[in-house]
């Protein structure tokens, strides 16, 4: 059987990278056996029932394999230099050894930068380049590739298409249901999330709606969530959930979705959720731009809770942020990434 390590950002409590380890897994050809490198091995392999290795033990993984194995950069945003020039240059040294090990290399379903530095750009052009095949979830990561004379194709986020499990109980609140996800991010300050939070509680009393509250990752969500909890009091719940099948899954139950994160507005928009989307990150402007989700960018954000309420009970009153027929377009569209399992 042949092997594929598969390289991202998994085993961190991130919800989104969790989800896009899943899709890639469910869209594995059978004759692959996965190895996941993971911040947290043996959460991994109890998860999900498969190898996985830290960082140094990866390293021995790809010198043992052979020209007949695979590695694959997992979907998501691995080469981007915002949050730490070290991230890239880890990434890029693990592709690079695998290409001089002859392995097959694939950049699956990528979101390109940020890359601000120009040695973060040259490498991951380098890299790139002797990639046997590539596939990125956004125009603007197309564009990038474009610039370069990178050989691509482009399809949506493959969390789209991870089958989702209705199997948590959210009962305590009854419908109609409005999520919420925010982050940590400089660019969410103290004033804009008192004006949010404010903001929710003019669209709770007018929609008479419950509130449930989603961290998506516990060490930078959690804390904000409380907060809101409160702030509201009444008629609002953190939820917790660790499964991403469960978590896609819960989105079927919620009239409307406020979220900071990207996979929180995927998972919302695919289940049929009303969207409003705080952009903190180019990726999530890019979805905005794409989808047509309306929202804020965090750096432009009104500074008066009555507007904010306003748009927010705008959405709310509306049709669904993406038709059925749009959702099932986008979910079929998704799984064109395994295309790249065809190379040799």
């Amino acid at each position: 059987m042949k092997k594929a390590i598969i390289c991202g950002y998994y085993g961190q409590g991130n919800a989104g990278d969790e989800a896009l380890l899943l899709s890639l897994i469910e869209r594995l050809p059978k004759d692959i056996e996965p190895i996941i490198l993971s911040g947290n091995p043996t959460l991994t392999t109890k998860n999900y029932g498969i190898k996985s290795y830290s960082r140094l033990d990866i390293i021995k993984q790809i010198i043992s394999l052979g020209k007949q194995d695979y590695f694959i950069w997992g979907g998501g945003s691995l080469m981007q230099d915002v949050t730490s020039i070290k991230s890239p240059l880890f990434y890029a040294s693990l592709m690079k050894l695998a290409q001089l090990k002859g392995l097959i290399t694939i950049a699956y379903a990528q979101g390109i930068g940020p890359l601000n530095s120009p040695l973060t750009q040259w490498i991951t052009k380098q890299v790139l380049k002797d990639c046997q095949g590539i596939s990125v979830r956004d125009k603007g990561s197309a564009k990038t590739l474009e610039n370069w004379n990178l050989s691509y194709f482009i399809a949506p986020d493959p969390v789209w298409a991870l089958s989702s499990e209705k199997t948590i109980n959210i009962s305590l609140l009854k419908a109609p249901l409005i999520a919420v996800n925010v982050r940590q991010h400089c660019t969410l300050t103290e004033q804009k999330l008192q004006l949010l939070i404010e903001s929710i509680k003019q669209l709770q009393k007018a929609t008479k709606a419950n509130i449930i509250l989603i961290p998506f990752q516990i060490k930078q969500d959690l804390s904000l969530c409380q907060k809101i909890e409160e702030k509201l009091k009444d008629n609002c719940q953190v939820i917790i959930i660790e499964n991403p099948r469960e978590l896609k899954g819960i989105f079927k139950q919620i009239k409307m979705l406020i979220g900071m994160r990207l996979h929180s507005l995927i998972m919302g928009a695919s289940e049929g959720c009303n969207c409003f989307a705080l952009s903190y990150d180019p990726k999530v402007s890019q979805l905005m731009q794409e989808l047509d989700i309306k929202g804020y960018e965090l750096k432009s954000f009104p500074d008066k809770s009555e507007q904010i309420f306003n748009d927010l009970l705008t959405i709310y009153n509306n049709s669904p942020t993406l038709s059925l027929e749009k959702r099932k377009e986008l979910e079929k569209l998704a799984l064109t990434h395994e295309i790249l399992f065809d190379v040799k």
